[in-house]
């Protein structure tokens, strides 16, 4: 069995940028910078930031170009894709991507958080979030399995 799954929190790049293919299907782009920090051998503090290409298709590209903005925090799950064409200069060019099929925005909104996902290419909103808890007590006796 193979797995080709990549999950990724980060911040924008820049606005998402939504093109429709000739056939009228929404495409989106968007760029996503991880960062890690670390102690090296000396103890001296180390960053490191990645930037990572996501293409998302669909009713999930028209979401992401309604309400991500550049800086804005997103979870991303996919998976790797790499296309290779030949440029005008007679290069071949490779570039690895991650194709999205869900997304989760990670900022701070008045109601709690949206989640969308894109299974079949169908993306669904999920309820909100609440952000009120009910603190009640929970018997055992009320559990129902």
């Amino acid at each position: 069995m193979d797995l080709n799954k990549v999950m990724i929190i980060g911040r924008l790049t820049r606005d998402p940028e939504l093109r429709n293919t000739p056939s009228g299907k929404a495409v989106a782009t968007i760029g996503v910078a991880t960062g890690r920090a670390w102690a090296d051998a000396n103890g001296q503090k180390q960053k490191q930031t990645e930037f990572h290409n996501v293409v998302l298709w669909g009713k999930l590209a028209e979401i992401a170009n309604q309400y991500l903005r550049k800086g804005g925090k997103v979870y991303m799950e996919g998976r790797l894709q790499t296309r290779e064409w030949t440029g005008q200069d007679g290069v071949k060019r490779y570039r690895t991507e991650i194709i999205g099929e869900n997304m989760i925005m990670l900022d701070s909104r008045p109601v709690g958080t949206g989640v969308i996902s894109g299974m079949n290419n169908e993306p669904t909103m999920v309820s909100e979030v609440p952000q009120q808890v009910i603190d009640e007590e929970v018997k055992v006796e009320d559990i129902p399995f």
